[in-house]
């Protein structure tokens, strides 16, 4: 089976690469154990002094990392140098803060001296996704590596000279070759890594079926897992909410990377007070976005990442429409354009039942939902399957704060767009998954919380 690059934005491939045999995967997985042997023993110094080459790189050769997002996932280019910027953060994050959260803590007891340390696993294999294809991976290998594991990249099959690109850019930092690798292998090969004895650890960021699948199977093999999976985040708007910046916010925060991210705002939630006027403003300024070649920065949307995903949003808007939803902005695909474009899309009267209203939607489709009162626009915002992020719009920072105890989700945001942060942890609940990336949280996810007791 062959790998293919294709460029979303006219549809060309670009590159092909061979899959990798079962046979030599077998063979890496022995040759990154015994890298870990040796990789295990570096100092924390020396980890970080390569992290901090990982990081000087991404930051002079963003613009070149930017463009090659672009051409293979059709990520705006401005928004895909910002990608790298961010990626730079995390190995500086963890470069000067894993020594400290990593430093044994010592513990009194009825010992002479009682610690605990926090030493590597080993192998960790890395299933990540094409949405964010430096970020996603960068957020998991500079914690990890800084542990003292080593890593297996199963990338995205959409993304494979992201995924080249990224191994080569350890490589060229410093660090030993084995301690990151690249697996250029479909999702078929995912179970046999995942059985490996030698591999200790799964992370999986990717839709909620994959999740399971992967979850499932780690757990038959006893393989700590962490799962960031879907989302279909909730943006609730008050009656005393800005609509200034409520509004400019809403479009921001749905239209990113071409409205495919797992901590989009998807659902609209606004009270009857404002629901009319926040509705006609959102319609307004999505029908002035411009979409078209990524590589161009005037525009603000470019493709989506492959043909299948503008065929399910189709799906996912027509069925709405079939059973009452109303279509306000867009509704469907461009081809005039060439490649695997969508309209900026605005649908009105969700209501429960609809795909529109219980599934996760990945791509530049709004959806509104009026709610009665900020109770009901709770209780909607609660009723999916999905819990990662979640955002309140009001000038009453308190009642905000009370609100975001009874929102079910692993991040909530006040007046402000849900992002991930180095410092914070990230993640979800529910069927968007379980464990933490990024922080103190993240790090601490892959090493065995050693207990030294000493009489």
């Amino acid at each position: 089976m062959a790998i293919q690059s294709i460029n979303p934005a006219n549809g060309q491939v670009r590159a092909t690469f061979p899959e990798l045999a079962s046979a030599d995967i077998h063979m890496q997985i022995e040759k990154s154990h015994r890298v870990f042997l040796e990789w295990r023993r570096k100092s924390m110094a020396r980890r970080r002094d390569l992290l901090e080459r990982v990081e000087k790189i991404l930051i002079a050769d963003r613009g070149k990392f930017g463009v090659l997002m672009a051409e293979e996932m059709g990520k705006p280019v401005r928004q895909a140098v910002a990608e790298i910027e961010k990626c730079a953060d995390v190995c500086r994050y963890y470069s000067e803060n894993a020594a400290r959260i990593l430093h044994p803590e010592k513990v009194k007891t009825d010992a002479s001296e009682s610690y605990i340390r926090f030493d590597p696993l080993g192998i960790v294999l890395a299933v990540m996704p094409w949405n964010f294809p430096f970020w996603q991976v960068f957020r998991f290998a500079a914690p990890a590596l800084m542990a003292g594991n080593v890593c297996l990249l199963k990338h995205a099959s959409n993304v494979p000279r992201c995924a080249i690109k990224i191994e080569e850019i350890f490589l060229e930092a410093g660090f030993p070759p084995g301690v990151f690798k690249n697996l250029l292998i479909g999702s078929g090969m995912v179970e046999m890594i995942v059985r490996h004895s030698l591999v200790r650890a799964v992370t999986i960021t990717g839709g909620d079926h994959a999740g399971r699948k992967v979850a499932e199977l780690a757990g038959r093999n006893l393989k700590k897992t962490v799962l960031e999976l879907g989302g279909s985040d909730p943006f609730i708007v008050l009656a005393d909410a800005d609509l200034d910046l409520t509004v400019r916010m809403a479009v921001d925060s749905r239209m990113i990377n071409n409205g495919q991210s797992c901590i989009a705002a998807k659902r609209f939630i606004a009270v009857h007070e404002v629901s009319e006027e926040f509705e006609a403003r959102l319609v307004e300024a999505i029908k002035k976005l411009k979409i078209g070649d990524p590589l161009d920065e005037g525009n603000d949307l470019g493709p989506l990442a492959r043909p299948d995903l503008v065929k399910e949003l189709e799906r996912q808007i027509s069925q709405s429409v079939q059973r009452g939803a109303r279509i306000l902005a867009g509704g469907g695909p461009l081809p005039r354009l060439g490649g695997f474009y969508f309209e900026p899309t605005v649908i009105s009267g969700v209501e429960k039942g609809m795909p529109a209203y219980d599934e996760e939607l990945f791509g530049p489709v709004a959806t509104v939902i009026r709610a009665e009162n900020e109770r009901d626009a709770v209780r909607i915002a609660n009723d999916t399957g999905f819990g990662l992020g979640a955002s309140i719009w009001t000038r009453d920072i308190d009642r905000a704060k009370q609100l975001a105890t009874e929102i079910d989700s692993g991040l909530v945001f006040i007046n402000g767009m849900v992002k991930s942060d180095p410092r914070l942890p990230f993640g979800g609940v529910k069927a968007s998954g379980y464990g933490r990336e990024l922080s103190d949280y993240g790090i601490k996810e892959f090493v065995n919380i050693k207990t030294v007791w000493i009489a």
